[in-house]
This record gives C-alpha cells, structure tokens and sequence, in this order.
C-alpha cells in the first residue's frame, strides 16, 4: 500500500465519524425552485392535496433520492400554486391579446358535494398557428340566486378581469332557463362597446349535444320498462361481491369475455344508457343464465323485450356516434353539425315508416322534438357549412330541400344574406405596399414621400375602379370547384384556409372564427369531473380559490 497524504486522511476520517455529511458531498446540489415547482406540478396533475407534501412517506423518498432536499410545508405548497396560477394567468392573458382572431365561449354551472354553485367558462380560439385551442378560463364560486341576470353581470365581470371584452364572437350555452337571461345581459353591454359582430345575431349558440339529450330521451321514453330492468339489474349485481363473482362464473361458463364491464348508466345522459344497453346485449346469455341461478333476481327480461332493447341499440347508435363527433375540442364541429342533423331527421324519417311499431313510435316522437329545436338554431351553424370547401353553398341548399322543401329557398336566401353581412363586417382597407428604391438613405425618405403623394389619387382611383368591376373574395370562393369530399373525407378546413389566406384575406379570417365556435358545451362540462376530484369528499373544505388555481393551472399546464 503506498503512502497516503494528509487529504486523504481527513477524508477517511470524516467519513468514519460524520458518515452524514460525507453523503451529503457526494449528491449534487438540487435547485430548490425547480423542486417546489414540480411538486405544485404534481399536486395539480394528480388532484393532490395541499398537505401531500407533509406526506411522511413523500418526505422520505426525497430525502432518500437526495439529502438536502428541503421539505416545504402545505402553506408553501399552496402559496407556490397560486404563484404559478398568476404567472401562467398572465401568459394566457398576453396570448390572448396578442392574437388577431376573435374567441368563443362556452359555460356551464356546476353544483359541489358541499352545494357551493361554480361557474366555468371555457374559451375556444384559433392560435397565430391556425391551430384550434381550448383552455379553461375560470372555475369561479357563484354565490346564490343563479338568476339569468345576475350569472349575466358575472360573465361580463370575467370578461373584464381577462381583457378579452371586445373580443367575443359567439356563447355556447345550453337550454337551462336563466341562460336566456345571461344572453340578453352580455349582448346588451357588449353592443353598448359596439364590440359585437353584426349586432350579436350570431352570438348565442345552443348546445347540440343537450339538444341531441332531449330528443333521443324523448324516444327512450317508450321503451323504458326494458331498460328500466337493464338498470335495477345492473344495480343489483354490482352491489355485492358475491353476486359478481357468481356473474364471472356465468360469464365462465358460457364462454363470454370478461374484459369488458357491466356498465351502469346515468339516467340523464342518454349516451351511458346506450353504453349499458350495448354492454347488456353483450352479456345477454350472462344476463338470462344468472337469472336461473339467483333465485333473487327480479330484473330478468322477457325474450320480446331483449328483442326492443337490440332494436332501440340499433336506433341509437347513429346517435351516439354524432355525439361523439359533436363533442370534440381539437377539431372544428360548427361544419359538422347541418350535414349531421340532416342525417339525424333522414334516419327519423326511415324509422317512422318501419313495420316495427315500437321504432314508429320512437321516431314520432323524437322527430316531434326535432322540429321543435330545429326551428331555433344559430345561422352560423350554416354559415360554417359554406366555408367548408367541401360542401359551400350548394350543400346547405341540399340539406334544407330534404329537411323541409316547403321553406328552403327561403332559408337558403336568409342565410346568403347573412353570410353577405358577415363578410362585410371583416372587410378592412388594404395598406399600400411602401416602394424600395436605391436612393442614398438621406434622399429615401423624402423620396417615398414624394412617389406615395404623386400616386395616392391613382390609388384611389383603382381602387374605386376594381370595387365596381371585380368580384368578392366571397364570390371568387363560391364559384371555385368545391375540394373533392370523397379524396379528403378528414381535410383540415383551418389548414385550407391557413394556405389560402393570402387569396382570401379577409374571408380567411372570418372562416377563422366562424369555424372556432364550439357547438357543445362538453369542454365546460368536462371540467366539472375534474372539478369532482379537486372538490371531492376529501378535500371538499377547500377555499374557491384554492381550487380554481389547481383546476386552471392544470389545464393550461397538463391540459
């Protein structure tokens, strides 16, 4: 063993007798703001609670993976949330400013176990990238009464605290009865700032997907005895663990997969009543083998009613699948819904004519709501439809001849004229191009000067002339073939008109925020299941605040 010097014996030695401190030298320093940063990350992501961080179990893996972590406590966990909540507040603020399009929104309320009302407002706008974007602007408490009037002055307080007031384009709500009175207290103040797109005649959207709720439970209505026994059924056998393992056993024994589980509905959503009737028909044999096996069961079907509940899946599945389609947030829906509601009322008008006098019934009377709702949608929703190349104007005179042929030149004509009347509003004066000579920099100055009066009267003049013999970008849009629908089934309408926007500057731009309107309030509600978690049993003392800055700062973060 060589000679050893008087280094390394300090080392030995302290690592003999402070074996702490040796390990502390031998982790790399962590950097204390990142640290507590990612820990309000998770707390976020995950729906933790503040007092995660003071989780003995927590605070032993980081001190394992590194010593001189330091701890921070529930209030620090708290305070450094609504640090970041500011912080990434101010950058959605700024990018809201920042972009030239309008924004579109949708709200909901929502009702806490503790029975504190909240509102959320979700906003729906198309990025400098031509990208559609959602994000979460407030999950904010709503002291009572809920009236249309007073929710109404709340909105137009958010609007404010945002700085997007002059800004709006269209609100989606849905068909709860003070929403009319949101919607006459917004457009009255916003047409007072005379921000209002053509006077707000396009800024109350109907929720399709509520309306699509109403009719399709309109059906369900008369076959609710068969469905009904689906539901109690279904109740009665996941209520125990026994009963589900004597229906695993059924499952077993007849061969059926087990992956899938027994679904139970909310009675509300016709959609998870779908969901559970496709789940029961999966299970049929499952369901009549149990039936024999349980002597207290009481929800077994009849073999004539199985047969209604595989025809009323059937009926619905169209249904479902334009649901689903309506309730996206990444792609454009206001070009989607006329040519889908035509198909709803073609597929009604198919069944009112079956031999089957249980779909007769079911279709008389959801086309009965149909036509009820149908007389009181948004132009913009067939506006959106022309600015889709695929199907323009031609598509919407085809959909109203089928819907009613009575009406639909007409209804066509309004729409023309309201499409007319929306492009005007985005006709702005062009700039003139500043002219690049090779003039000595002192002389370039005066000499632009000079060349921009000499040429302004001509300016004027052409510009005059090409206004009386030159068509709209509207009409040159029109009258050029429509992009082939069956090559591009999936186009991205916001791509065509990002390529094209140099040929269509202005009407780029209206069929940019034409094509951002959402048609469902699915974003607002789907905060509400996040809402859930953030406000749930365990942590329902939690302050407004509090949980607003956690629900905001993951969607604008983690989406």
């Amino acid at each position: 063993m060589g000679p050893t010097f008087g280094t390394t014996n300090l080392k030995r030695h302290l690592e003999k007798h402070n074996p702490d401190k040796a390990k502390e030298g031998q982790n790399e320093p962590i950097d204390q703001k990142t640290y507590r940063e990612k820990m309000s990350l998770a707390i976020c992501r995950h729906n933790y609670a503040f007092s995660f961080v003071e989780h003995k179990g927590i605070r032993d893996i980081h001190s394992y993976l590194n010593p001189i972590a330091r701890h921070i406590s529930r209030n620090t966990a708290k305070s450094d949330i609504l640090n970041l909540y500011a912080r990434e507040k101010e950058l959605l603020k700024a990018e809201l400013a920042l972009i030239s399009s309008r924004v579109c929104l949708t709200s909901d309320m929502w009702t806490s176990l503790v029975s504190n009302g909240y509102m959320c407002v979700t906003t729906h706008y198309v990025n400098i990238n031509w990208v559609l974007q959602k994000r979460v602007l407030i999950f904010r408490h709503v002291p009572p009464p809920h009236s249309g009037v007073v929710l109404g002055h709340f909105l137009i307080d958010f609007l404010k605290e945002w700085g997007i007031e002059k800004k709006i384009f269209a609100l989606t709500l849905d068909n709860a009865t003070c929403n009319k009175g949101v919607v006459d207290v917004l457009k009255n103040h916003l047409s007072l700032m005379r921000s209002l797109v053509c006077e707000g005649k396009f800024l109350h959207v109907r929720c399709g997907n509520h309306i699509l709720n109403l009719i399709v439970k309109a059906g369900l209505a008369k076959v609710d005895a068969a469905i009904g026994k689906i539901r109690e059924g279904v109740k009665y056998i996941k209520n125990s663990e026994v009963r589900l393992e004597k229906f695993a056993e059924c499952l077993s024994n007849l061969g059926l997969p087990c992956s899938k589980k027994l679904r139970q509905d909310v009675p509300i959503r016709w959609n998870s009543t779908y969901q559970m009737i496709e789940s029961a028909l999966l299970y049929q044999q499952a369901y009549i083998h149990y039936d024999l096996v349980d002597p207290d069961f009481r929800h077994g079907l009849f073999e004539d009613e199985w047969k209604k509940v595989e025809i009323v899946a059937t009926f619905l599945r169209p249904f479902y699948d334009i649901t689903t389609l309506f309730s996206g947030c990444k792609y454009p829906t206001t070009n989607l819904y006329l040519p889908n509601i035509w198909r709803i009322e073609m597929l009604l008008v198919e069944h009112k004519r079956s031999k089957d006098p249980m779909m007769t019934e079911m279709a008389t009377s959801m086309l009965k709501k149909f036509k009820k709702y149908w007389e009181s949608y948004n132009i913009i929703l067939s506006i959106a439809m022309v600015l889709d190349p695929r199907y323009k104007l031609n598509f919407v005179k085809f959909c109203f001849s089928k819907l009613n042929s009575d009406s639909a030149d007409q209804k066509v004509k309004v729409i023309e004229d309201n499409l007319k009347l929306l492009f005007e509003e985005y006709l702005i004066p062009s700039t003139t191009t500043s002219l690049s000579t090779s003039l000595p920099e002192e002389h370039a100055c005066s000499s632009r000067n000079q060349m921009t009066e000499a040429f302004e009267e001509f300016d004027m003049f052409q510009s005059q002339l090409e206004s009386s013999t030159s068509k709209t970008q509207l009409e040159l849009y029109l009258e050029e073939a429509n992009v082939d629908r069956k090559t591009n089934p999936n186009l991205d309408v916001l791509g065509f008109w990002k390529d094209n926007k140099l040929r269509y500057p202005e009407l780029s731009l209206m069929a940019r925020d034409v094509l951002s309107v959402p048609i469902t309030t699915v974003a607002s509600e789907s905060a509400f299941s996040t809402g859930g978690r953030v406000i749930g049993k365990f942590q329902s003392s939690i302050l407004p605040a509090n949980a607003e800055a956690k629900l905001c700062t993951r969607d604008w973060i983690c989406g």
